[in-house]
């Protein structure tokens, strides 16, 4: 049973910085393209960020270029978003996912960016 468990959200001031984790189970990790993606209160589902299977391939979306990374440690199933400059704008729940379209994703972690 594939399983995607995020955590690490919380509140934080504009300009901050977060770290989320999501473990991964159930699958073959280290063999999958991984994704992070994000809603936004009343808006679809966003891409943010991917890495491909040895983790030296990053793509990011131009909303957080330059303040979010991604990153995986395959040797325990797990993603990393690190998430810094944070700005009100990015406030969502943010989803570990198998895919792009979010088709296989946990249950979300919610970031709330906020003075």
């Amino acid at each position: 049973q594939v399983q995607l468990m995020e955590s690490g959200g919380g509140l934080v001031q504009p300009g901050g910085s977060l770290r989320l984790s999501c473990a991964a189970s159930g699958f073959p990790f280290r063999s999958y393209w991984m994704y992070w993606l994000r809603q936004a209160p009343g808006k679809g589902l966003e891409w943010v960020s991917r890495i491909n299977p040895g983790g030296f391939v990053l793509n990011s979306a131009d909303s957080v270029k330059g303040r979010f990374t991604i990153s995986r440690d395959n040797a325990q199933n797990k993603l990393f978003l690190q998430m810094n400059s944070l700005r009100p704008e990015d406030t969502a729940v943010y989803y570990c996912a198998r895919d792009m379209g979010g088709t296989v994703r946990g249950k979300g972690t919610l970031v709330t960016v906020s003075a």
